[in-house]
């Protein structure tokens, strides 16, 4: 087809531009050629990427995207102009590899500001590339249009003027909307900061898909069709499958009907309006299937889309999911429907295979209806600034959100997380739920949270008080040391003499070791050790055989430190821990006489002659167990009011806040909060162990050939055993190089076979400890 314009209408390139882009035809005019502007070079077909039509995709995605939280018109604009400076000629010279050093974002997030005045579109626009920056009123200043040229970040160029790059956008049948309806972002800074990381979300997720559509179409083509939740129909699947499961149960009657009374009670809270809630149950009252209950008919009731699944460790990570996809197994859809993205996960992805490369492409924007995921993971996405991190957020909005064992959540950190969640529960029609046997006082906290959100912290208890689930669930009796009773490793060896299955846990990784070689003379090949100077790689293995050798009555002794704990499904008939926390004391005892099958469970707490902690709050938790302890009255860890006073001790002793992260979320800078927002202490590196040899040789060969990327970190670490950090001994571990050929300051191979040990792990040698802790 041929158009043909004989007349000198002044807006001639955009009305043509406009019939071009509803006919999808292709122009050819008379006297003179209408040019093409590219958003990408070619692709594999040795297509370019026309700018139009990437920046009328993205546009609608991220609407699409938005629209699920009432953002789609915001949305849309950014998307719109997230590429506006690709008009310019410098750009185009780019893409042929002729230019270097521009900025092709700032121009937008420039005209977006001037002329809508909504600084969270142009941030989210100025931050596709960069990452969000500082939200402060003079930075802002900057882009606009009388500042922008002298303050280009990194000393980029701008592509050309933003005349001309109005006039060929308009020219390209493209055409800005006169205003934008839009909810302004919360007042107060974290609720704020998420107002913006959801638009941002939904833009970056869109570009990121609209360029894998051109230079990827396969990858592309296998996204679709997505799965749904089905909430309903999932809820149906469970039931059959708890039916089933009670009928094959080996557990005592008195703990099947605690379970069936938890389960109901969790059933009967879902109708409720979506919002912030706690399941506070004892450990193995089958919190994980009542949970997912609630989940499923909560969804139902409130047509929310998606369940987020959040663990705090590894170790239990791979049981819950487990679980989850027996009971869901009827509903299909593969890896479309259920998505684990941690890192032991990811090891499935480095493969061949259609499912392999699916997996990794479905974890990136958490394109699944059912998605089970670390800490970690999900709230240093949550807490980020860069478009990797945050394009899954959107994902969050309409869902269920369920935390497991939240007490582990450290405490420098949870003002602005209880902020952030609760206005995720209040503006995006999520529902947030804390599930734990020890659950925090958070609710005390309240007044404090609302200095970050407006909404505060007042959750709903899904379990009724009436159910007396801790009074109905003493399975264990605790005996406490005398005050000053002490007890070496040799005499604690002793009283596990004629036990056939004991668990024994302590507070140090040195601890856990010397304990696992005095047993080892007297028990042999069935003693255990669990530690995290193992590689998750090796606890997963040992865990499997633990519970194998319990299951089948085998003689077996598990030395471990806390990381056995929280979630951790083991059923010890006799189980020690040396005094710590009083939550960690309490989650001791669910290891003990899990399932019931015995009339009493016996935990002994005892404290060694040789008496230490993690330093910090651990330490701080642990002393105020021992004064609590002291009282007349003494303590109990079937009392959950005892718990709610001891949590609440703690928050007036332990400094609630880092100064920094206070700072940076006060003030809205996104880089300072990513960097001060950590779950797990930034002053530890990864060091990759020799545990499995060949997997070893093969990280070792690939990051020498390759260097570091996201995918060999995902790769490595289950092999890889965090260590704190010390001065490196450079004799003692090799670093990976990074891409420029500088060295990495948080990833090393560690290059002595012989300092990790088959049955205890990593055990550096005292002369070399600069990694240890």
């Amino acid at each position: 087809m041929k158009f043909i314009f004989w007349g000198r209408d002044p807006d001639w390139r955009a009305k043509l531009a406009r019939i071009c882009v509803a006919c999808e035809v292709f122009c050819f005019l008379y006297d003179e050629v209408m040019p093409t502007y590219y958003a990408h070079s070619e692709n594999e077909r040795g297509d370019w990427n026309p700018l139009r039509l990437h920046l009328g995709g993205v546009a609608e995605r991220a609407r699409g995207f938005a629209e699920a939280f009432g953002a789609g018109e915001g949305a849309f604009l950014g998307g719109l102009l997230h590429d506006l400076g690709k008009y310019g000629d410098l750009f185009q010279e780019r893409l042929k590899g002729r230019e270097k050093g521009l900025d092709h974002w700032s121009i937008g997030a420039s005209v977006c500001l001037e002329r809508y005045r909504s600084s969270e579109i142009a941030m989210a626009i100025q931050g596709h590339h960069l990452g969000l920056q500082w939200w402060d009123r003079d930075e802002l200043r900057k882009l606009l249009p009388l500042e922008l040229e002298g303050n280009v970040p990194g000393g980029r160029r701008l592509t050309g003027d933003r005349g001309v790059l109005l006039d060929r956008f308009r020219a390209d049948g493209l055409t800005l909307p006169e205003g934008v309806a839009r909810t302004p972002p919360d007042a107060k800074s974290a609720a704020a900061m998420l107002d913006l990381r959801m638009l941002f979300s939904a833009l970056t997720d869109a570009d990121y898909l609209a360029t894998e559509e051109h230079f990827d179409e396969a990858a592309a083509r296998m996204r679709e069709p997505a799965a749904e939740l089905r909430p309903g129909v999932a809820a149906e699947v469970l039931d059959r499958y708890l039916q089933v499961l009670a009928a094959g149960t080996d557990s005592s009657s008195a703990v099947a009907g605690l379970r069936h009374d938890l389960l109901e009670a969790c059933r009967a809270a879902a109708t409720g309006a979506p919002g912030l809630f706690t399941l506070t149950a004892p450990t193995g009252a089958g919190k994980t299937l009542s949970t997912l209950a609630f989940a499923l008919r909560h969804a139902e009731e409130n047509a929310l889309r998606r369940l987020v699944v959040v663990m705090p460790f590894l170790s239990i990570i791979d049981q819950t999911a487990r679980v989850y996809r027996e009971a869901l197994a009827e509903m299909g859809d593969g890896e479309r429907y259920f998505l684990e993205h941690h890192s032991l996960a990811i090891e499935a992805v480095d493969g061949e295979g259609q499912d392999a490369r699916l997996r990794g492409m479905l974890a990136q924007n958490w394109d699944a209806p059912v998605i089970i995921t670390t800490s970690v993971q999900f709230f240093e996405s949550l807490f980020s600034n860069s478009p990797a991190a945050c394009r899954k957020l959107h994902r969050l909005a309409g869902s269920v959100i369920v935390f497991d064992e939240v007490q582990t959540l450290p405490l420098k950190v949870v003002l602005p997380t209880l902020a952030t969640l609760s206005h995720l529960a209040a503006r995006y029609r999520s529902s947030v739920v804390f599930s734990t046997a020890t659950q925090p006082a958070f609710r005390h906290l309240d007044e404090q949270v609302r200095r970050y959100c407006t909404n505060g912290w007042q959750p709903r208890e899904l379990a009724p008080e009436e159910l007396r689930l801790f009074e109905r669930a003493r399975r264990v009796r605790v005996e406490w040391p005398q005050r000053g009773e002490r007890v070496g490793w040799g005499e604690l060896a002793a009283q596990f003499e004629g036990l056939s299955q004991v668990l024994c846990i302590v507070n140090l990784k040195r601890h856990a070791r010397d304990l696992f070689h005095v047993l080892k003379p007297q028990w042999g090949e069935d003693v255990f050790h669990l530690s995290t100077a193992m590689c998750p790689k090796h606890r997963g293995v040992v865990l499997a055989g633990v519970r194998k050798r319990l299951e089948e009555g085998k003689r077996c002794a598990l030395v471990a430190t806390q990381c056995v704990e929280a979630g951790v499904d083991l059923d010890f008939p006799a189980a020690f821990r040396a005094l710590g926390p009083l939550d960690a004391v309490a989650q001791a005892a669910g290891r003990c006489n899990r399932n019931g099958k015995l009339e009493t469970g016996v935990l002994r707490v005892f404290r060694p002659e040789d008496e230490g902690y993690p330093a910090g709050v651990y330490q701080q938790a642990a002393d105020l167990t021992g004064v609590l302890l002291n009282r007349e009255e003494g303590i109990s860890i079937d009392d959950p009011a005892a718990f709610e006073e001891y949590f609440r001790m703690l928050y007036g002793i332990t400094k609630l806040e880092d100064r920094e992260l206070r700072e940076a979320v006060l003030t809205k800078h996104f880089p300072n909060v990513r960097e001060h927002y950590r779950i797990i202490e930034q002053d530890s590196v990864n060091a990759v162990v020799t545990y499995d040899r060949e997997r070893y040789e093969e990280l070792a060969e690939e990051a020498g050939r390759k260097r570091l990327s996201r995918g060999w970190v995902m790769r490595a670490r289950p092999y890889a055993v965090s260590c704190f950090r010390r001065e490196v001994a450079g004799a003692m571990v090799a670093p990976v190089l990074l891409k420029d050929g500088a060295e990495s300051s948080d990833w090393f191979l560690y290059l002595f076979d012989k300092h990790y040990d088959p049955g205890t792990g990593l055990c550096i040698p005292k002369e070399l400890e600069y990694l240890e802790a």
